[in-house]
């Protein structure tokens, strides 16, 4: 258990040796107390991270979140009725409403109408900070669960295109499932792929695409047409195929005006090859990555552990040799992710771990081997007065779980240059 904490303690900063010793120092002043029965292992790690366990007093008590979707804002009291409780507005983020902590809105009319979902605040703050306009083409490099992802797709509205990205398909295929559950699977996309190693670029107008009949939702001699949840054994065996050669992504989901229906698969990969055309003309204008992290800062999440097991917990997120390679990992999507964005573009970076080793360093490290990409200011925060911290970095921000009543969030907006 002991070694665990030690090895965490040196493993997570990047390239920061001595961070650790820093923040012990500092972590004195913070309350140590937390009304969860946090093991040592993981104190240990909160106290390497310069972390306070009082944050994971209120994770039993901190609010739900909705977003109401836009033209159904006046149901509101009549949801309230359903509910049985207050929906107060917050005043810094449209369209979204807190509501006491056991609400239980899976039941409501509302819900299984798809005009509300369950999105926490900071998660809203991420997209919103992206500056989503009609027309862009958006990726989603981590689009799982899905929550953002139909976020970005509300706020696209009749152009553009949205692709997300996965690599857990069961995951992805709840992506779908919330995507068709709200009717904002139109214009988007969704590929189990690595996000560290995509290459597919936003589908361009003038490609040649096929004609077929409209008679049935099916794929025509490979040619796709309108999206359905049927497959035959023949298209599953091309599927097979085609993943097997050369480890191409799959394609999950795609909405009629996505850019994919008249097109063969052959075809999307052919045309949407990074390798084959110039990320910096024909890239993405908007891309979030919202990286795997080890969620610290998501209280609601840290909280299930206590009904899973210390164990699992111990297993999943503390195991050193996760710890050593998340940064990595997380390093990796953000590159890739850059890599994709097309110049004068614009990228968020997220995570919602608290350390400093996931966030800031990773975007110190990132930058300093990339001089086209800089830290721009998250505008939306300033104009709306988000319930936010500085970060460490210049125009980065943290949703502390204590002061925003939100789960906690690191958020880090760039521009690329030419």
């Amino acid at each position: 258990m002991g070694e665990i904490a030690v090895e965490s303690c040196r493993l997570l900063p990047a390239y920061h040796p001595h961070y650790c010793q820093e923040v012990q120092k500092n972590s004195t002043a913070h309350p140590q107390r937390s009304s969860l029965p946090l093991p040592k292992p993981f104190l240990d790690y909160l106290e390497c991270s310069g972390i306070s366990p009082s944050i994971y007093s209120i994770a039993q008590t901190l609010p739900r979140y909705i977003r109401v979707k836009p033209g159904f804002e006046d149901k509101i009291p009549s949801l309230e009725i359903e509910l049985g409780c207050k929906l107060s507005p917050l005043s810094w983020l449209q369209g979204f409403y807190s509501l006491p902590h056991d609400a239980h809105i899976a039941s409501s009319e509302a819900y299984r109408a798809g005009k509300i979902y369950g999105i926490d605040a900071a998660s809203g703050a991420a997209v919103c900070a992206l500056g989503v306009l009609e027309g862009d083409h958006v990726l989603d490099l981590c689009a799982a669960p899905g929550a953002k992802l139909c976020m970005v797709a509300d706020q696209l509205g009749n152009s553009g295109t949205l692709t997300g990205v996965d690599i857990a398909r069961h995951r992805l295929a709840a992506c779908r499932t919330m995507l068709l559950k709200y009717g904002l699977g139109k214009y988007c996309r969704l590929f189990v792929a690595d996000g560290t190693s995509f290459t597919l670029l936003p589908s361009q107008q003038g490609l040649v695409s096929i004609e077929v009949e409209s008679t049935s939702n099916k794929v025509v001699d490979g040619v796709l047409k309108e999206w359905t949840s049927r497959r035959t054994r023949k298209e599953k065996k091309r599927d097979a195929r085609l993943q097997r050669e050369g480890g191409k992504p799959e394609l999950l989901f795609y909405g009629s005006s996505s850019g994919v229906v008249g097109l063969t698969k052959e075809q999307i990969f052919e045309n949407c090859c990074m390798i084959e055309r110039n990320c910096s003309e024909n890239g993405y204008d908007k891309v979030l990555v919202d990286a795997e992290c080890t969620h610290d800062g998501s209280l609601k999440h840290i909280w299930k552990y206590e009904q899973w097991g210390w164990e699992t917990f111990e297993r999943r997120v503390l195991d050193h040799e996760r710890l050593a390679s998340i940064t990595s990992l997380q390093l990796q999507l953000l590159t890739n992710g850059f890599r994709l964005l097309k110049a004068g573009g614009t990228l968020v970076y997220s995570t919602c771990s608290l350390t400093n080793a996931q966030n800031e360093e990773v975007v110190g490290k990132f930058l300093s081997g990339h001089p086209n990409a800089e830290l721009v200011e998250i505008e939306e925060c300033k104009k709306s007065d988000w319930p936010c911290e500085n970060g460490k970095l210049p125009h980065t921000v943290r949703f502390n779980p204590l002061s925003s009543s939100t789960s906690g969030l690191f958020l880090a907006k760039m521009k690329k240059w030419h």
